[in-house]
């Protein structure tokens, strides 16, 4: 039995979904713990390209996908991205897809009230609603697919709901009131199709341990986008730190057996807020174009920079890391130098750690140290005696310098263009 957490180690976007969607080939169970459709996952299985936002990416593989109780669910997002999936012969069913009893539903009000905030304080938010979401969720007033299930209680819970946010969205912001009657028209239709689906995820989790069965727990975002951890307030509203794979599932943190961390071999950043290693010259131009950097939910373009060894190491330390999976390594190829940032310059001080005051971080001047570069095509290597000396170099000074082991390489887009140099479920 093996329990699993994968997660990002940067500001997002470092190629979780690929990484996912190999290692459920060797998991029964994938579970998503956090986020919600602000995020997005893009795989290219075959030539094709999937993108899933709320679905863990091991429903490509067949397994047995859980969201879990932590994430915040958009019906709406969902319902299509299961039609979407159908619609190109992958199998979803009430068999293989669960939705925790206890996790949270975002409202239309979220998506208005996230959208009219993003307009007076500009955070960088996807305005999906997620936020506004987990505010209610904390405020122990959120909607949950419980109450879907509750006999009568879903109309009455949604006419309470929506009278209390149209005054909010009446004396806050001057918008218009929701049309009560069609929430709960559109939202009454969501239960009906969802409700198959909902499930107690964590007694689950529990049953596929006692039966000795691997389970990939998911991700979303990055370690830099944790609430609390994170650039706050250039953050997202969850945990996305490993800790959080407990709480948002109910699995205790005795089980947690290993923690692989998805690290980009350079950096990127969607939003607002400061990057000391952003490049604003033609190799950053070059990382943006060669990697395809744009979102996969919003399609914004990401801001692209150097490696962060500073980020690196503290993400390591946040989350118990017992593993790297490097990926985009390919886009590195042509570059004649590649610079690694090793610490800051603040006002004459050189800091060792990550600061947590961003007006500091916004003055911190990248110390990089500079290595060779490369320009053999590595995108068929399958083990890293086939790279080139300088890369493998680059792999290895990144271990060093964290202190944890790569244990995955991505050398391309597709599924095979990996080196596995240890798999995490042995």
């Amino acid at each position: 039995m093996a329990n699993i957490v994968v997660l990002g180690t940067q500001w997002g976007d470092e190629g979780k979904g690929k990484v996912v969607d190999m290692l459920a080939a060797h998991a029964d169970l994938v579970v998503r713990f956090q986020g919600g459709n602000n995020a997005g996952h893009t795989l290219v299985v075959d030539g094709q390209e999937f993108i899933s936002h709320l679905i863990p990416s091991g429903i490509l593989q067949g397994k047995k996908c859980l969201i879990g109780n932590g994430v915040v669910v958009d019906p709406a997002v969902l319902t299509k991205e299961i039609d979407g999936l159908r619609s190109r012969g992958i199998t979803i069913s009430p068999d293989n897809f669960f939705i925790s009893r206890n996790a949270h539903i975002i409202m239309p009000y979220h998506k208005t009230i996230d959208a009219a905030r993003e307009k007076s304080q500009r955070i960088g938010t996807t305005g999906r609603g997620i936020g506004p979401c987990y505010e209610d969720k904390v405020g122990r007033v959120g909607l949950r697919f419980v109450d879907m299930l509750t006999t009568g209680g879903w109309r009455e819970r949604i006419i309470q709901r929506v009278e209390e946010k149209n005054i909010y969205l009446d004396k806050m912001f001057g918008l218009p009131p929701l049309d009560m009657e069609a929430v709960i028209e559109e939202y009454s239709g969501y239960a009906e199709t969802l409700t198959p689906y909902v499930a107690n995820v964590s007694k689950m989790i529990a049953d596929a341990n006692a039966d000795r069965k691997h389970v990939l727990f998911e991700g979303a975002q990055g370690t830099y986008l944790d609430v609390d951890h994170g650039t706050y307030p250039f953050v997202t509203s969850s945990n996305t730190v490993a800790g959080n794979a407990c709480c948002g599932t109910g699995i205790g943190p005795t089980g947690i057996t290993g923690v692989l961390g998805i690290v980009k071999a350079y950096t990127t950043r969607v939003g607002e807020g400061p990057f000391p290693t952003e490049l604003f010259d033609e190799t950053g131009e070059y990382l943006q174009k060669k990697g395809s950097e744009f979102g996969a939910t919003t399609g914004r373009k990401r801001r692209c920079g150097w490696l962060d060894v500073v980020m690196l190491k503290n993400a390591a330390l946040l989350n118990g890391l017992t593993g790297l999976a490097v990926t985009k390594l390919d886009i590195l190829t042509g570059l004649k130098t590649i610079d690694v940032c090793v610490g800051y310059q603040y006002k004459g001080v050189k800091l060792n750690d990550f600061p947590a005051d961003l007006n500091v971080l916004a003055e911190c001047r990248p110390v990089y140290e500079t290595m060779a570069g490369w320009s053999e095509d590595i995108s068929q290597a399958r083990s890293l005696d086939e790279l080139p000396e300088n890369a493998i170099i680059y792999l290895n000074y990144i271990e060093e310098m964290v202190g944890v082991p790569v244990q995955i390489v991505s050398v391309g887009a597709g599924r095979g263009n990996t080196i596995v140099t240890t798999n995490p479920f042995g």
